[in-house]
Formats: structure tokens, C-alpha cells, sequence
């Protein structure tokens, strides 16, 4: 950040200064021929006075008694070095420098001096030389005619002038640019120190520390990523929580089964129990611990879901009616009046996550029916909600069982039934629907023009609906 802001607040400033010391140095050699331009105009008006006029008419001369002495008054210093010509009224050479370059220029329309006056830039020997040209018109007592005088001065002095005056300047913007310089560092550095003091506490936090960052006396730009941060944390948080739970009941719950596989196979190896039915044992005490393994992943992946929140729309009817081919087997089996009835109803789901509740449901109302009684299966739309209905014959749910439905491993329906389960499959519909923002209710129904059974209900928003 301080990096940054140097470069785009210096950067700027380097090329603004840049260009007005260019164009600083260009003004500078312009005041400085305005300056020097009057010396030289100055100069040619005293040779101007030194010219005289003899004969007439035709044979009328100009004549001038100009030493170089007469111009070194107009010299400010030993740096520059000035020459002088003078013409006559036929263009003949007078006095002065002869192969001093003649002048081909024009008079300016708008002279800023009351002179017939020029200056001009040219080369002498090889130096460039600042020239005034005065048209001097000499008169006497015999005739009269104009004069040319030409005065040039060498640059030295002029561009010594411009440069101590661009030398001084740059002193004055160069230390405007490190008092820029200073101010945004220092300012950068103030700035930053809530950045730098949060830096430094979330590096001393503990590893496993995801509370919440105090952010009371945060500037308020800090606040929206403060907030954000601990938004993250808090998810992190949450999900860190979900995996040690996550293993701790499945190491809990799986020691059981393990630990009765082991004493079964040590039975059968030492020959207590007949082959078959050790096998047997073996099959039943394998099967439990299949499904509780697969549940627990079922509910982890649940929570994986939550997280991502990318759904789609989903026929819940059509979902309905493949998992009731899947286990129509065990229906066959069990000789049930099953019935089906599901009309479209959209939703917006994970397709696992929507098959997933549906099988659970329909699983543990297998488990607790009682053979060649009635099973229904039933999926409509209200006017805001998708809506599944199962309802089943088995004994229902007690008050105390119902403290416990939802909660995991506590195998809440038909305590007494030998089929008891791993007490998850609840646990995961109850996860999967407040997932999808919906609910669910276990129902029991008393008897009257219906028989007696269980019916549990999900509602699920339609997909419409969803925000």
C-alpha cells in the first residue's frame, strides 16, 4: 500500500515537475533576452551617436569613430564577449567586425522598443550569438541617410542566468517532492496501523482460536472486512465442530460393532457356535456396521452440501417414484398394501440430498410396518409448498421418544421393535430439510375412519417459490 500510494502520488509529481522545469528554463532564457536585449539595444544607440555624415548627394559617406572600448560598459562580466558592425547607405562595411553575418530579416510590425529595431538568434565563429540590428538614420549638415548597426553578444551569460535560475528552483521542487514523499509515508504508516495491529493479533492467536476479532476500535473502512472475517471463522468454526463430532460418534459408534465382529470370529475360530450360524451372526453384525458407516457419511455429506448452497430444481414426484423401485423388493417381500400417489411437484435441491431423505423415510417406515398391512406413499403441491406424506401401520411414537426424534444415535422409533436402527436416519431428514428450508412432522394417527400408524410429513418450499 505505501508503495503504491509513493508511486501514484510521486509519479505525477516527478512528470509535473519535469515538465515545468522545461518549460522553466524556456522562460528563463526568455527574461533573460528581454533583459540583455536592452543592453544591446542600448549599445547599438551609442554607436549610433558616434556616426557621422560627409558630402552630398551622390557622394555622400558615413563614417564612424567607434573604438571596442565603447562597449565594454555594456559587458556585465568577462563571460561574454560582444562585437559590433556597422554599415553604410550602399551596404559597405563602416566599422567594426566586417564578417560579422549581414541582416536578412525584416522589422517586427509590433516592436515592443520606440527604435527601428531586431534581435535575432545567429552563429559568429562558430558560437551562437544574440544579435540587435537598430536602423539609425544619421543626418548632417551636408546629407543624411539610415545606418545599419549591428550589435551581437556571445550566450554565456544569458544561459548561466537561466541555469542558476533553474538550479534554484529545482532545489525548491525537489524538496517539495520529499516533504510530498515524507507526509505519505508517514500518513500510510498512521493509516495502516490498525492493519498492522489486527495482523499482529490474529498472529498471536491460539492455532485453534476461531472467535470472533474484536473490531470496537477499528477505523470504519476495517469494519465490512472485519465482519466478513469473522463470518468466515464463525463458518470455519462450525465446520471444525461438525468433524470432531462427526468422529467422535463415529469412533464411538463404531467400536460396538467392531468390538462384537471380533468376539463372533473368535467364537467361530474356537468352535462355540455352528459354522452357519456363525456366519450368519457375522452377516447381521457386518450389515449394522455397513449401514451405520453409511449413514454417518450420509450425514457428513449433508453438512458438505449446506455449505456449497449450489441447487437445482428437482421433480420431487419423479425422485419419489426411483427410490420406491429400489425398494420394491423389500416391499415385495414384506407382502405390503402399497400405494403411490405423486403429482410434479418442483423444488429446488441436491438430487442426492432430496433421494437421500426420501429413502430414509421410506426405510424406517419399512422397518417398523408390520408385514402384508398398509404403506402409503404420497407427494402433492399446496399453494406454496411440495408436500410428502408417508404413512405407515407401526406402533407409532411415544411421548418420550418424541424428546429424542431427531437427535443422532438415539434410535427413537419403535424402541421395542426388533428391528431396531442406528438412530441416524431421522437425524439425516431432519439435517437435509432444514437445509432446504423446509420441515418435518411424525405424526401419530389414534385410529377413527383411519387404522393406526405413523404418518411423517415434509414440507419443502416449491421451487417457484424459493428466493
Amino acid at each position: 500500500m505505501r508503495t503504491q500510494l509513493l508511486l501514484g502520488i510521486l509519479l505525477p509529481v516527478l512528470a509535473l515537475v519535469a515538465i515545468n522545469t522545461v518549460s522553466l528554463y524556456r522562460q528563463a532564457l526568455r527574461s533573460a533576452d528581454i533583459a540583455y536585449d536592452r543592453t544591446l539595444l542600448a549599445s547599438a544607440k551609442s554607436i549610433g551617436e558616434l556616426l557621422e555624415v560627409s558630402g552630398s548627394g551622390s557622394n555622400t559617406t558615413l563614417s564612424a569613430n567607434v573604438l571596442y572600448a565603447a562597449l565594454e560598459p555594456f559587458e556585465a562580466d568577462n563571460r561574454s564577449r560582444m562585437y559590433y558592425k556597422v554599415t553604410g547607405f550602399k551596404g559597405e562595411a563602416v566599422s567594426g567586425f566586417e564578417d560579422l553575418p549581414a541582416w536578412r530579416g525584416t522589422l517586427p510590425t509590433k516592436a515592443a522598443y520606440a527604435a527601428l529595431v531586431d534581435f535575432y538568434n545567429d552563429t559568429y565563429h562558430g558560437e551562437p550569438v544574440r544579435v540587435a540590428v537598430l536602423l539609425q538614420p544619421v543626418a548632417g549638415p551636408e546629407g543624411r541617410g539610415m545606418a545599419t548597426i549591428q550589435v551581437a553578444e556571445t550566450l554565456e551569460l544569458r544561459q548561466t542566468l537561466a541555469r542558476q535560475i533553474l538550479i534554484d528552483t529545482l532545489w525548491r521542487q525537489a524538496a517539495l517532492v520529499a516533504v510530498i514523499a515524507l507526509v505519505v509515508v508517514i500518513v500510510v504508516q498512521r493509516a495502516t496501523k490498525p492493519v498492522r495491529d489486527l495482523s499482529a493479533h490474529l498472529n498471536a492467536r491460539n492455532a485453534n482460536d476461531l472467535g470472533p476479532i474484536a473490531g470496537a476500535d477499528a477505523p470504519r473502512e476495517l469494519l465490512p472486512l472485519l465482519h466478513a472475517t469473522n463470518a468466515v471463522m464463525a463458518r470455519l468454526g462450525h465446520l471444525l465442530e461438525h468433524q470432531k463430532r462427526f468422529v467422535r460418534d463415529t469412533s464411538h459408534q463404531l467400536r460396538t460393532p467392531l468390538a462384537v465382529l471380533k468376539t463372533q470370529v473368535q467364537s467361530a475360530q474356537r468352535g462355540d457356535v455352528e459354522p452357519a450360524q456363525a456366519l450368519t451372526e457375522i452377516g447381521h453384525t457386518v450389515a449394522r456396521a455397513t449401514e451405520l458407516a453409511n449413514q454417518m457419511l450420509a450425514l457428513a455429506k449433508v453438512e458438505q452440501l449446506r455449505q456449497q448452497g449450489d441447487t437445482t430444481v428437482v421433480d420431487w414426484a419423479q425422485t419419489t417414484r426411483a427410490v420406491a423401485l429400489d425398494l420394491a423388493p423389500l416391499i415385495a417381500e414384506r407382502r405390503l398394501d402399497f400405494s403411490l400417489d405423486a403429482e410434479t411437484a418442483p423444488v429446488r435441491a441436491h438430487e442426492w440430498a432430496l433421494r437421500e431423505l426420501t429413502r430414509n423415510l421410506l426405510h424406517n417406515a419399512l422397518k417398523f410396518t408390520p408385514d402384508e398391512s398398509r404403506l402409503a406413499l404420497r407427494v402433492e403441491c399446496t399453494e406454496r409448498q411440495a408436500v410428502l406424506t408417508v404413512s405407515d401401520s407401526g406402533p407409532g411414537i411415544s411421548a418420550v421418544q418424541r424428546q429424542h426424534l431427531f437427535q443422532p444415535f438415539t434410535a427413537g422409533l419403535g424402541a421395542d421393535s426388533p428391528q431396531r436402527g442406528s438412530g441416524l436416519g431421522l437425524a439425516i431428514c431432519n439435517e437435509i430439510v432444514a437445509t432446504l428450508g423446509g420441515s418435518i412432522t411424525l405424526d401419530n394417527r389414534s385410529g377413527g375412519t383411519t387404522p393406526p400408524g405413523l404418518d411423517a410429513t415434509v414440507r419443502l418450499p416449491l421451487a417457484d417459490n424459493r428466493a
